[in-house]
C-alpha cells in the first residue's frame, strides 16, 4: 500500500462560510489521519486536506461527507494524491 493525501475543498452559500468552517471542525474520520490541516479563502471556501500514511487503512481512507446541501454554494471538489519519489 501507499501513502494518500486527500484534498476535499468546498464553497459555502454566500455569507456561510463560518458555519461551513464550523460544520467540517466537527467532522470526525475513523480512522483518523496522520495529519489533517483546514484552511479558508475567499469567497467562503473551506479546503481540508488530510493524510494517510502506510499501510492504507482497509478499505481505503475515510473521506469527508457532504455538508447539507442548503450550506453549498455548489458541490464539493475532492482529489486523491499519492506521493512520488
Amino acid at each position: 500500500m501507499m501513502a494518500v493525501a486527500l484534498m476535499w475543498e468546498a464553497r459555502a452559500a454566500a455569507g456561510r462560510g463560518g458555519e461551513l468552517l464550523d460544520w467540517v471542525r466537527a467532522q470526525r474520520l475513523s480512522p483518523a489521519p496522520s495529519r489533517r490541516e483546514t484552511f479558508t479563502a475567499e469567497p467562503d471556501r473551506v479546503l481540508v486536506i488530510t493524510w494517510y500514511g502506510e499501510p492504507e487503512p482497509v478499505g481505503g481512507p475515510p473521506e469527508l461527507p457532504d455538508p447539507p446541501a442548503g450550506l453549498l454554494h455548489r458541490p464539493v471538489h475532492r482529489w486523491r494524491f499519492t506521493p512520488v519519489g
